[in-house]
């Protein structure tokens, strides 16, 4: 079954593909069939530059536990850096 669950969000970042660095100016989040891993399902995290085209594109398949370890861990880490007073 297809849930066609998707939502993408402005980047600003970079990211390293097979062809070395290149900016991340979209993320795209979903949740449907997994391609490249053992799940039927799993969410879907896609880092792109899509004016490069499909190369400049990192994919990411998870499973539902890792995806919210992985969203507790975002927010720790923002918060902890909004605490240090580092520039962002």
């Amino acid at each position: 079954m297809c849930t066609n669950i998707s939502e993408t969000v402005p980047a600003a970042g970079a990211a390293k593909g097979g062809a070395g660095w290149f900016p991340v100016t979209a993320a795209n989040v979903g949740f449907d069939h997994a391609v490249g891993s053992r799940f039927d399902h799993a969410l879907l995290l896609d880092f792109a530059d899509p004016s490069r085209g499909p190369s400049a594109r990192v994919a990411v398949e998870l499973d539902l536990e890792t995806g919210r370890a992985l969203v507790a861990a975002l927010q720790s880490v923002i918060e902890a850096a909004e605490r240090s007073g580092a520039p962002v």
